[in-house]
């Protein structure tokens, strides 16, 4: 018999606010996958799971996912990942494969899921949704996200200034994520349109580590990648 494979979102970064579906599937998995850091380090969802599992309970298979955007690489680094999680598949296993936030909404597993589909369509695939960081970061800043007629945009931030003030100016609430790189032009962007005290910046929301930044405080400031911002108007 082949395994079956379940995308499983572990939440934006406490530990508690993993499901009880989610923690009754890992548990009842065979092999927990997760994004392995290159230099051996744990990776975010990892480090979210690990208050629930030793080392020995589990068979782990970490995933190294490469951070380029050459074509080439990119294939061949994802079919050997595929191809790993098939192996333990084929062997009868479930996998449970770990991300944090929600598997499906900007999620590495989004790709895996797509490509075991597409390599070896027979693997049966089911999600556990998760809570998202966008969530997590409006409840831990108390923002509605909204509500009525509100209109509301989740949005990867880049380096657009006209893009970005079109996307503020036509919605009610906008969660920009993939901030920390664009940071500078946003700050401007919300400062041109007089809406610098409606944002608010969040970094690995409801962590241990989580930062709730003062937003006059980040002109070139230097955020790690799981930063995001939140505009209500």
């Amino acid at each position: 018999m082949i395994g079956k494979l379940y995308g499983v979102g572990v939440g934006p970064g406490d530990p508690e606010l993993i499901t009880v579906k989610a923690f009754r599937t890992l548990k009842e998995a065979d092999v927990i996958a997760y994004p392995k850091k290159l230099k051996g380090s744990k990776s975010y969802a990892h480090r979210i799971i690990d208050c629930y599992f030793q080392p020995e309970e589990k068979d782990m298979l970490g995933l190294v996912f490469p951070m380029t955007k050459d074509p080439d690489i990119l294939e061949k680094k994802w079919t050997e990942t595929v191809e790993l999680v098939w192996e333990q598949l084929t062997q009868g296993k479930d996998v449970a494969f770990v991300t944090e936030g929600d598997p499906l909404l900007y999620s590495t597993f989004i790709h895996m899921m797509n490509m075991m589909k597409s390599t070896h369509p027979e693997v049966q695939i089911s999600t556990i949704p998760g809570i998202s960081s966008i969530n997590g970061a409006a409840s831990r800043l108390g923002i509605p996200l909204a509500e009525g007629d509100d209109h509301v945009a989740i949005i990867p931030a880049r380096e657009d200034y006209e893009l970005m003030r079109k996307v503020i100016e036509e919605n009610d609430c906008v969660i920009f994520i993939k901030v920390a790189k664009v940071i500078d032009l946003m700050l401007q962007v919300l400062r041109d349109l007089d809406l610098l005290d409606k944002a608010s910046v969040v970094t690995k929301v409801t962590s241990s580590e989580e930062i709730v930044w003062n937003i006059n405080e980040l002109d070139g400031a230097d955020l790690e990648y799981l930063t995001l911002m939140v505009v209500r108007k």
